[in-house]
């Protein structure tokens, strides 16, 4: 069946399942979708579309949220099965949040912390999270997002091989298919072609190694264990090839996020350690989805045992509430730091101060009300075995990966062969607007279907989330002739 065919079906699937307008949804847009989508095709530039596709189709008008539900400007009640764009970890329409930003901007709406000054929200946001990380990371520099916590990253990992009178240090190892970030330096970073043919000018002195994805790249007579260490030692045949004396840092994602929700094995994270240490190698963990409770954790680099010298973080810092991203650094790289003169960087809303009062609410919210430990002893191991019974011996689903509330769901043309669909970036979008049009959010990576759902997620809304994942990816089976 072709894509065209396929969305056809779709239009079926959403006549049945569209509930009826509510009124408290209208009351929230004072146009018509008409007009809405109208608009936005006339003047609005969306992230990472077809614009041209886009505004034919017309964008779905997003008007209220709260708890893990969506409502459009139709009225359609929609369960949010990616938390945003993986980062409303305390769920939509918190009072505490609102609040919190709207007591700062009545007191203190802005100041830098350029000019030898500070406030009250910065200071008491990094001694939270000081208490909050692992023990060796004290010391935080606050940015806008992911993307420019990748770039503070690479700042600082050259300034530490300075100060270090190792200048020579500047290759940073990176894997293809991971995802850093939309800047020029966190696209680079990233290992993504169809980012990198867009970027003529990318950022020098930035390599890559194969990632761990066992099933789409893994030998037939491999077990999960040997691939991964296999893989990990791709670090070391580069370090080699480049000279340790070359290399500063390796980065990676604990787990891969836009590029599947791809979980290394066991075996993988201690060997990429190993290495880091032998060689010299600074070790940075992109955390800016896994941080803050993803996976059960509170960073998600503990679930894979493995301690980092440099964690990016942002998403769920501020549950997606305002833009806000940090960079925490192990005590000796803060050190080498702060013993050798300026640090030449820095963005106007660096540690913003009605930002950083939101991260502190928000913290505060997923430590009080303990949040992280229900995912890891409640809702998490139920997702988990939940989403593995109801597609266990499924006919397009080849593995599940994840943990805590994170997951990916491989589409597979046969899945005990591990054999993937040849078309399967178009499997994969024809799946996701299934779920769409079935009032579910869960997005497409090529031909995995990923999940991340807000942390507060209750068993029954979890319920609600696999059934809807369940009748999407058999509508979309039966499309491609596989039920």
């Amino acid at each position: 069946m072709s894509y065209n065919e396929a969305i056809a079906c779709t239009q079926t699937l959403e006549k049945a399942t569209h509930e009826p307008t509510g009124s408290q949804t209208r009351q929230s847009s004072s146009r018509s979708t008409a007009e809405y989508r109208a608009l936005d095709a006339a003047h609005h530039l969306h992230p990472f579309s077809d614009m041209g596709a886009l505004n034919r189709s017309g964008s779905r008008v997003i008007v209220k949220a709260q708890d893990v539900y969506l409502w459009d400007s139709d009225g359609n009640k929609i369960i949010d099965g990616m938390a945003g764009l993986w980062c409303v970890n305390v769920g939509y329409g918190r009072e505490e949040l609102a609040d919190a930003a709207y007591r700062q901007m009545r007191e203190l709406p802005y100041y830098n912390t350029f000019f030898k000054t500070t406030h009250p929200p910065v200071i008491e946001l990094s001694a939270l999270l000081a208490e909050l990380a692992p023990e060796p990371f004290n010391h935080f520099f606050y940015c806008n997002s992911g993307s420019e916590g990748n770039d503070t990253v690479l700042r600082i990992v050259h300034q530490y091989w300075a100060t270090q009178r190792q200048p020579a240090k500047k290759v940073v190892i990176a894997r293809n298919n991971a995802y850093h970030g939309s800047t020029i330096a966190g696209g680079t970073l990233g290992g993504m072609a169809y980012m990198h043919e867009q970027m003529p000018s990318k950022v020098e002195n930035i390599v890559h190694i194969d990632q761990p994805y066992f099933f789409g790249e893994a030998a037939a007579d491999q077990t999960p264990e040997e691939f991964a260490l296999a893989r990990a030692r791709q670090l070391e045949a580069k370090i080699l090839e480049l000279g340790a004396n070359n290399v500063a840092a390796f980065i990676g994602e604990p787990f891969q996020g836009a590029g599947g929700v791809i979980f290394p094995a066991a075996s993988y994270w201690p060997e990429i350690q190993r290495i880091c240490r032998k060689y010299d190698v600074l070790l940075v963990a992109d955390e800016v989805i896994g941080g803050f409770g993803r996976t059960g954790e509170w960073f998600a680099h503990q679930h894979f045992g493995f301690e980092p010298d440099l964690i990016t973080l942002a998403k769920g810092l501020t549950s997606g509430y305002v833009p806000m991203g940090a960079v925490g650094l192990h005590d000796r790289i803060a050190r080498a730091l702060i013993d050798n003169g300026d640090f030449n960087h820095g963005l106007t809303y660096s540690g913003h101060p009605v930002a950083a009062a939101v991260a502190l609410a928000n913290l505060k919210l997923l430590r009080d009300e303990k949040i992280v430990e229900r995912v890891k002893t409640d809702t998490g191991p139920y997702f988990q075995s939940k989403l593995r019974d109801t597609f266990a011996d499924h006919p397009i689903v080849g593995e599940i990966s994840g943990a805590g509330l994170v997951a990916g769901l491989q589409l597979a043309e046969e899945p005990r062969m591990r054999k993937r669909f040849a078309n399967g970036g178009e499997v994969g979008s024809v799946c996701r607007d299934f779920c769409f049009n079935g009032n579910l959010i869960m997005r497409a990576s090529g031909d995995r279907m990923l999940l991340s759902p807000p942390l507060v997620v209750s068993r029954p809304e979890i319920d609600e989330i696999v059934s809807k994942a369940k009748v999407a990816i058999d509508a979309t089976a039966r499309a491609f002739g596989k039920l």
